[in-house]
């Protein structure tokens, strides 16, 4: 397991360094070891406007932009890049934003809150559009279709809607789970999605029939999460023992990933309905996603982020563990993935684990979901908070 030593850095670091002699801390937390404790301190502006940046001896700070800074700590050779929002979006919602995304084209986000509601916006100024109103109680999921005008959501009434972002009209609604909707993924261009419950199935759907064509999985546990994604072609995905409905369409050489709530991640084929793994983790996984066709990522309740090779599973390629805080949100980024926690926590991953870059600015409140579309990262937070990152070029 990688557990290396990690920076931390004042969440609100940005704002704080740009007062003359203003200060941050920071410190580094390493592994059967006493946390290190450090002081960054403005000492003044450049003729650009961006801040000289001093630290304490422990520490050595390098690159600093108006948005970022870099801070090394030598001594465990430890190097993190913090970057600040690029805009923060606190009108949305007015309480917690559970769960976002962005559409393919990024000019639109759909969100959901703690408050119930569920609201489609500018992904540039954060001004709503459309305010979605039909699900009963919270709703916990939501996602765009491939085509960037129909959302896709689902709630703890145990259904599942499609909405116009056109109107916000609501001419689709599925009913057959018995507990709430807690993920949901679409299938090619969305003649037919997926959906994963509480009551421990795995749907698949067709829209144009608002129907449900079968059911790909039955754990007996909750699913929290899922990914679908194509396998490498060594996999064996099974034959399936009748033929499929003629309504069935793209679920061929589709693999179906499932975060289960008893420490299980489970790989299914969705043609098939066959099971073709299933991997034991450290605590309860919250969600899955595909790296690439052989590599697939996995987090957990107790931190662990797991990247397992699918043509071979009985052993994880490696084993990340930044704190000890839920896994709530894994997607592929550039050469590496982004996670963020229940702790605050936002990180982007490069393949080789040694370059971190921090997006920062929540404070110990838990980041739910993370979206990107080429350079731009978006979280959102228990504090209500939409953030939009700008990253640099790769």
């Amino acid at each position: 397991m990688m557990a290396a030593a990690r920076i931390y850095l004042q969440s609100d670091w940005a704002h704080s360094l740009r007062k003359a002699e203003g200060t941050a801390w920071v410190s580094c937390k390493i592994a059967g070891k006493p946390t290190v404790y450090g002081t960054l301190q403005c000492e003044g502006f450049g003729h650009d406007g961006i801040p000289r940046i001093t630290s304490s001896d422990e520490f050595i700070v390098h690159e600093v932009t108006k948005k970022s800074i870099s801070v090394s700590y030598p001594t465990e050779n430890v190097y993190s890049k913090f970057l600040s929002p690029y805009t923060a979006f606190s009108r949305i919602h007015g309480k917690s934003v559970t769960c976002m995304d962005i559409s393919c084209g990024g000019g639109l986000g759909v969100s959901t809150s703690s408050d119930g509601s569920m609201k489609i916006w500018q992904a540039n100024n954060g001004e709503v559009r459309r305010v979605l109103e039909g699900h009963i109680y919270d709703v916990n999921c939501c996602m765009f279709f491939p085509s960037g005008m129909v959302v896709l959501s689902g709630g703890m009434d145990s259904q599942i809607k499609i909405w116009s972002v056109e109107d916000a009209s609501c001419p689709v609604t599925f009913k057959g789970h018995q507990a709430g909707i807690l993920d949901l993924a679409v299938v090619e261009r969305g003649r037919n999605v997926l959906s994963c419950s509480r009551d421990g199935t795995a749907r698949l759907w067709d829209c144009g029939r608002s129907s449900c064509l079968a059911v790909v999985a039955d754990c007996g546990t909750p699913i929290n999460g899922i990914s679908l994604g194509v396998p490498d072609n060594s996999v064996n995905m099974g034959s399936p023992e009748e033929a499929p409905s003629g309504r069935e369409v793209g679920s061929e050489g589709k693999l179906l990933l499932l975060a289960r709530e008893d420490k299980k991640l489970q790989g299914v084929s969705v043609h098939s309905r066959t099971p073709i793994f299933v991997f034991d983790g450290s605590d309860a996984f919250n969600c899955c996603t595909f790296l690439s066709s052989v590599s697939i990522l996995a987090g957990t309740h107790d931190g662990n982020i797991y990247q397992l090779d699918v043509r071979n599973t009985r052993t994880p390629v490696q084993t990340v563990c930044k704190s000890g805080a839920p896994v709530h949100s894994l997607i592929p980024f550039r050469d590496g993935y982004i996670a963020c926690q229940g702790d605050g926590s936002c990180f982007i991953v490069q393949q080789d684990n040694n370059h971190v870059l921090e997006l920062t600015d929540p404070d110990c409140e838990p980041v739910y979901k993370v979206a990107a579309i080429d350079n731009l990262v978006y979280t959102c937070c228990r504090d209500g908070i939409v953030r939009k990152y700008l990253l640099p070029d790769p």
